[in-house]
């Protein structure tokens, strides 16, 4: 019924104009209702509500029923609602990140997952990271790897640093752009802890331009602290 309802109340709030712009900022990938980010939240308020939400349990299930659903909108309110659940993850919720990630796979829905539930799974687990972030880089998969680079954004003081630079020196020959893209991101983000260290990194690893623009935006800015 989840699907179903939220359905009807997009339906009854598309529109064509914006559907069509938002399709073609997505490259055409995806079929959209055509309702913008604010006013997609305030209907889905009450879906997400925590006496309305579906039971943590049937989470799988609601999910892959709304990964199917042929309007980009569902999926982006499937990662909401997930994320309503953050204090109840378990490890087995990585398997569902997993999951998203995989498919309908573009970087609207990736970095989301990558960031606030793979990343908070693997926080509240960190025993498993090791394992979980070398299945991700061992599968070839683009959107696994790039959550890899991604998942410790904003762990802040708690990045990992050696594994971040070991995930970087393993994937930063490819030709990728979302690959090169997040090698850059990951960088910018850990300049806000330690500047001085990713300034003297990007000078040595041989990074694609992209990537080394991208890591250095904060320090040249000035913003990096």
């Amino acid at each position: 019924m989840f699907v179903e309802d939220l359905t009807h109340i997009y339906s009854a709030h598309a529109d064509p104009d914006n559907s069509f712009q938002m399709s073609r900022y997505m490259k055409g990938k995806f079929v959209f209702f055509g309702i913008k980010t604010d006013q997609r939240r305030l209907l889905s308020a009450p879906f997400l509500q925590k006496e309305k939400r579906p039971p943590y349990d049937m989470l799988p299930e609601v999910v892959h029923e709304c990964w199917e659903a042929p309007q980009r909108e569902i999926q982006y309110t499937a990662c909401d609602l997930v994320l309503t659940y953050k204090k109840e993850y378990r490890f087995e919720t990585l398997e569902l990140a997993e999951y998203m990630i995989t498919r309908k796979s573009w970087w609207d829905t990736v970095d989301v997952i990558a960031k606030h539930v793979a990343g908070r799974v693997l926080k509240i687990f960190p025993a498993e990271r090791g394992p979980a972030v070398e299945k991700w880089m061992n599968s070839g998969n683009l959107w696994l790897q790039r959550t890899a680079l991604l998942f410790q954004l904003g762990y802040k003081q708690d990045t990992d640093r050696e594994l971040l630079v070991s995930l970087i020196e393993r994937l930063k020959g490819s030709d990728e752009f979302f690959i090169r893209k997040a090698i850059g991101w990951a960088l910018r983000e850990y300049s806000r802890i330690d500047p001085v260290f990713v300034e003297q990194y990007i000078s040595s690893a041989s990074l694609s331009g992209l990537s080394a623009q991208e890591g250095m935006k904060r320090i040249r800015s000035g913003s990096a602290l």
